[in-house]
């Protein structure tokens, strides 16, 4: 089985899985509108999670407040630090599309 590779300028409909322009908002093959995204850069996740994350604010900023409550509880056993530090490396090894299927909301 070939594996279907995208360009640069291009992405994957989210409804059937064809090669589309980046840009498009309705994909040719099946007629199904592309969710846009609002939303959160990479680059400012793993930022967060990287210098504060030890108190769990990247967690806020992701709209996980539960974990980021708990990472305060327990940032003076130093444990959240180096979860968070893992969890930049993470953030910053995903590419902005899995980022945004992950913890952005499609917008409306």
């Amino acid at each position: 089985m070939s594996e279907v590779v995208k360009g640069a300028d291009e992405k994957f409909c989210s409804d059937c899985g064809a090669v589309i322009k980046a840009k498009a908002e309705i994909c040719p093959k099946c007629g199904c509108r592309q969710m846009g995204y609002s939303g959160i850069p990479v680059t400012s996740a793993g930022i967060i999670a990287l210098l504060l994350g030890g108190l769990g604010i990247h967690k806020f900023y992701l709209g996980n407040s539960g974990m980021g409550i708990l990472y305060l509880l327990f940032c003076w056993t130093i444990i959240p630090a180096v979860i968070a530090f893992i969890e930049a490396i993470i953030i910053f090894s995903q590419s902005q599309e899995a980022f945004d299927a992950k913890w952005n909301k499609p917008a409306n």
